[in-house]
């Protein structure tokens, strides 16, 4: 298995910015790629981020040039520096790693609150 832990939400003003650290562990030699979801109450999750393992990345259009996923592979951890934070970008935010014939492992959520 994976187990992901999530850190850095925290509230912020529109226009701030946040980091989000996910460290993974576990079977994490069977990790093909990792990213970033959010969801709202009542609403479907959505990716925001996501990062293969050959380095490739994929944005929500709505967050193209305000945030970026990276990652250190000497840590196992992925990182979601958000910048520019906008009231709708307020959610829940989950890190997922997808595995080798395995399911989806997630974090456990981190809140984001982007408010005046």
């Amino acid at each position: 298995q994976v187990q992901l832990v999530e850190s850095g939400g925290g509230l912020v003003q529109p226009g701030g910015s946040l980091r989000l650290s996910c460290a993974a562990s576990g079977s994490i030699f069977s990790i093909n790629a990792m990213g970033w979801y959010r969801q709202t109450p009542g609403n479907q999750r959505e990716l925001v981020a996501n990062i293969t393992s050959g380095g490739s990345t994929n944005y929500l259009d709505s967050v193209k040039g305000r945030f970026t996923i990276s990652r250190d592979n000497a840590k196992n951890t992925v990182y979601l520096q958000m910048n520019s934070l906008k009231p709708e970008d307020t959610a829940v935010y989950y890190c997922n790693a997808r595995a080798v014939e395995q399911p989806d492992s997630w974090g456990q959520g981190t809140q984001v609150t982007v408010s005046s």
